[in-house]
């Protein structure tokens, strides 16, 4: 009785009522805020990380945060409470777990991107081309246009001698003979002087 209740007619045109408040305006931004962000995830993240992990995280935290500032934008909230929020949700998700500096980046963009599309006054000219922005910035700095990317490995390196930095030249050409790689410079971890082992890392420009 109470579920035939919830669904009588008044209840049903209420939903509807509800439902239509949602302006075109709101469908729009929420199409751009989807597209942006599926732009930067799928498009930019995902085939130099080929990560998946934080796939439902991107989209769900975009998703929330730009619901809420998109409500709330309609009490007059300001650019700086949104933010506020904005810091509150970042700092909820931090605290959780461990994030690589390259995931919580994305995180804060898509975070932005929601905030930005939901709050943002003026026509879709405007920010469509702010989500362009964040996008194309991006892209170029997460290719090899503007700044070449640099990789690095940690090698464990026995032949402990090499490591004077009087033989730093024959190192590096050691190191690239057994890698393969053309190496940039290198940084000493730590030294087993028990083991004669030293811990290594080595910088290299990715292809």
């Amino acid at each position: 009785m109470l579920l035939v209740e919830l669904l009588n007619e008044d209840n049903t045109r209420e939903a509807f009522t509800l439902f239509n408040k949602l302006s075109e305006k709101f469908f729009v931004r929420l199409a751009v805020d989807f597209a942006s962000v599926f732009v930067l995830v799928r498009l930019i993240y995902y085939p130099i990380y080929r990560n998946r992990e934080y796939f439902f995280t991107f989209f769900i935290f975009n998703l929330i945060i730009f619901l809420i500032t998109y409500l709330l934008n309609k009490v007059d909230m300001s650019m700086g409470a949104a933010f506020g929020l904005f810091a509150v949700f970042s700092m909820l998700r931090y605290r959780t777990e461990g994030i690589s500096m390259k995931d919580m980046t994305y995180l804060f963009l898509v975070i932005a991107i929601g905030l930005l599309t939901a709050v943002t006054k003026g026509s879709a000219d405007e920010f469509i081309l702010l989500n362009a922005i964040i996008i194309g910035v991006t892209y170029l700095l997460e290719s090899n246009i503007l700044i070449k990317k640099e990789a690095s490995k940690v090698i464990q390196y026995e032949n402990i001698d090499m490591i004077k930095p009087e033989h730093r030249e024959e190192l590096i050409k050691d190191l690239e003979q057994r890698t393969g790689l053309k190496i940039n410079r290198i940084t000493l971890h730590r030294v087993d002087f028990l083991r004669d082992t030293a811990v290594i890392r080595i910088y290299y420009y990715e292809v």
